[in-house]
């Protein structure tokens, strides 16, 4: 087998959306006879809200792969004051010092055949250990990107400068690769226009997905007689709020926000249990026939704003397996965004978009202008409407409950459009970008055909 050298800091046991990406990559690449060395942090210790623990993901590691950690303990999180300060001085982090050095360090001593190294650029970080790796090992360098980093409209930056400063760092880190993968179409246009000195054929489009072996057998069984609304994943509560305060105008005054415009508190519960109000108010009786259910990592602002809802029901984090039992009970998914201006493309997919479709369920995006609405669209069966638009999403969710009263079973997505999504396949697409990279012929290796969603 071709070894492949895996800079991940977020592996299992660390699970969450982030995860889910690398996990994959490393449970398929052996079927396409390429062993993955990967490099991660230490089991334990981390308190990121980014980095919830489960346990079960582990199982998802194929006895090819090599598995090697950086030494712990991570260093303790700085305090709010020491955070700001680091941040304003554009210095690196105890933690970053840490991760790189260690990345490095484990990397230089595991990877010396190994092909190539690919770096999980999550937390962007781990360019300049996977970068500085390469260089030292003489080896290529593929960079995967899950989120457009500096170009990306959620980040937010104390100023024009640092984010300046970001950009340079991230031209550095993707001019010293020979390959860089983007997770959206949208992403991968926006690293081009940016950076026109990178080769057409330099930057790959390769978006998330769904592992069809995840929902192979009938979903579990419901007893009670509820319309149920079911939202996984992470609420931007915090920072939408924290956006609406003089902070976001300040950010928006020196330069800190990539794109002005954007609104982050409709990438929330906030507005979706706004129209669930209005639908209670107008019609009292659905407090007995609706739930909203969310499972993630919960902040208390996320909790004080569910606990103004009588219908909602918290999960906290589950793990992987557990969240999408739940997601595939739901009569009703909400996929919600950031807001943009009419017409301006989001440059991000969120990654729970892809396992919506492979459950087949109904689904209510509340999204804006880009590949999301492009991808739900070509799907066909969705309820589509601009991220803060309450009006519309009583409208929506009343006319599925009318439905779902009447009996009929409803619209399921195009399983063409769903099958390109699949883990393994987007795999192959990798393989072939190493394949690029390292001047081979296409992997000859053709594997079974995955069980399709809902088999």
């Amino acid at each position: 087998m071709t070894k492949i050298l895996i800079l991940a800091y977020y592996f299992p046991p660390i699970g969450g959306g982030g995860v889910q990406r690398v996990v994959k990559l490393v449970k398929y690449l052996p079927q396409f006879g390429y062993k993955p060395i990967v490099v991660t942090g230490p089991i334990g210790g981390s308190s990121d809200l980014w980095a919830p623990e489960d346990g079960t993901l582990g199982a998802e590691i194929p006895p090819e792969a090599e598995l090697h950690r950086v030494p712990g303990p991570e260093p303790h999180p700085p305090g709010r004051w020491r955070r700001r300060a680091d941040r304003l001085l554009s210095r690196p982090s105890a933690f970053d010092r840490w991760w790189v050095e260690g990345a490095v360090d484990v990397g230089r001593s595991v990877g010396a055949d190994a092909a190539l190294v690919f770096g999980e650029l999550v937390p962007y970080i781990t360019g300049r250990a996977a970068a500085r790796l390469a260089r030292e090992l003489g080896k290529p360098l593929v960079a995967d990107l899950q989120d457009p980093w500096a170009l990306d409209e959620m980040w937010l930056y104390p100023s024009f400068a640092h984010r300046l400063l970001d950009r340079r760092e991230m031209r550095r880190v993707l001019c010293s690769a020979s390959a860089v993968v983007m997770n959206t179409p949208e992403a991968a246009v926006r690293v081009q226009g940016r950076f026109p000195e990178l080769a057409p054929d330099f930057v790959t489009s390769i978006p998330n997905g769904y592992d069809a072996e995840d929902f192979v057998g009938e979903p579990p069984a419901r007893s009670d007689r509820k319309f149920r609304i079911v939202h996984s994943g992470y609420l931007y509560t915090r920072l939408g709020l924290e956006q609406e305060r003089l902070g976001g105008r300040l950010r928006k005054l020196i330069g800190g926000m990539p794109v002005p415009e954007v609104q982050f508190l409709t990438r929330s519960h906030v507005f979706l249990l706004e129209a669930v109000g209005r639908l209670l108010r107008s019609d009292p009786s659905l407090r007995s026939v609706l739930e909203v259910h969310f499972a993630g990592v919960l902040t208390e602002f996320d909790r004080e704003v569910a606990a103004r809802s009588p219908v909602v029901r918290l999960h906290g984090y589950l793990d992987h397996a557990s969240t999408l039992d739940l997601v595939r009970t739901a009569d009703l998914l909400f996929l919600p965004m950031q807001d943009l201006p009419a017409g301006m493309r989001a440059g991000l997919v969120p990654g729970k978009t892809y396992e919506y479709l492979g459950s087949g369920r109904p689904l209510l995006a509340a999204v804006p202008d880009g590949d999301v609405r492009d991808l739900l669209a070509e799907a066909g069966h969705a309820d589509v409407c601009r991220p803060g638009d309450v009006a519309a999403m009583a409208e929506l969710i009343s006319a599925r409950i009318a439905a779902w009263r009447a009996g009929p079973a409803p619209a399921v997505p195009n399983a063409e459009v769903v099958r390109r999504y699949e883990r393994k396949h987007q795999t192959e697409e990798l393989v072939r970008v190493f394949s690029r990279v390292l001047g081979e012929q296409e992997s000859p290796v053709v594997h079974e055909a995955a069980p399709q969603a809902g088999s």
